[in-house]
């Protein structure tokens, strides 16, 4: 079983109203991780090598391509293997390796490294980073795959023509990130399910991006939330503390 952002918050709860509890939901929670570790370990290896087999057919017999379904069948077995990957991701999102490091040099590598790949695209990347940013103490890894994953949300969702703004900024005890786009936008009713597991508005998508990056955000003890509007656009709003 995989237990969702709220379901998780839900256990954690009871574990803090009835002690008495901890150990059996503790075990709960470590054999759900247990199996889905080693369900997606057991079934991502040998997916992996049959997508790269089918890449080295492709490349030896470039006629396959032709071959009634051949696509297909490519797509999809790549399709899992990202699945399961991300899987994996999600599953071990609470486990950080933390470093101290610059926030404002954080920042500022993910904001050039995502401009450098908007140049060909004709959308209208801004940012605004506050010079006085603190050191925090994060996955850094972690933190780096949760934006630039929200940029490449960002990046989906808008026009050949759209504008994507990042705008971090600091107190004493937080870092704020504010990740705004004028895209498509997000109907109300699907803002509330957005970051379930499996959920998933887009096409071709896993359903667990979103999910990782609020489950990473919460292993942080931040907070994620998003406001948005069909046609007019997305905002997401990432809290963190410094320490």
């Amino acid at each position: 079983m995989i237990f969702s952002a709220n379901e998780r918050e839900q256990l954690e709860q009871l574990m803090a109203e009835k002690p008495e509890n901890k150990i059996l939901i503790q075990k709960l929670l470590d054999s759900s991780q247990y199996a889905v570790s080693k369900i997606s370990h057991e079934l991502r290896n040998p997916l992996a090598l049959v997508y790269s087999s089918l890449q080295l057919i492709e490349k030896q017999h470039p006629e396959v391509r032709e071959f009634r379904h051949w696509n297909e069948m490519r797509e999809d077995t790549e399709f899992v293997v990202e699945l399961l990957q991300e899987l994996s991701v999600y599953n071990n999102g609470s486990h950080l390796r933390k470093t101290t490091f610059s926030s404002h040099d954080f920042f500022s590598h993910i904001c050039l490294s995502y401009a450098a790949s908007c140049v060909d695209t004709g959308i209208e990347f801004t940012s605004r980073i506050a010079p006085d940013l603190p050191e925090v103490t994060a996955d850094k890894v972690k933190l780096q795959e949760v934006f630039l994953n929200l940029l490449q949300n960002a990046k989906d969702a808008v026009s050949s023509e759209g504008k994507i703004r990042l705008d971090v900024s600091s107190s004493e005890s937080e870092v704020t990130i504010l990740l705004s786009d004028n895209g498509c936008g997000i109907p109300a009713e699907h803002l509330e399910d957005i970051f379930d597991t499996f959920v998933t508005y887009k096409s071709g998508g896993t359903g667990l991006g979103l999910a990782i990056a609020q489950r990473t955000i919460q292993a942080h003890h931040g907070n994620i939330t998003v406001e948005s509007e069909p046609g007019k656009g997305t905002r997401f709003t990432i809290v963190l503390p410094v320490k």
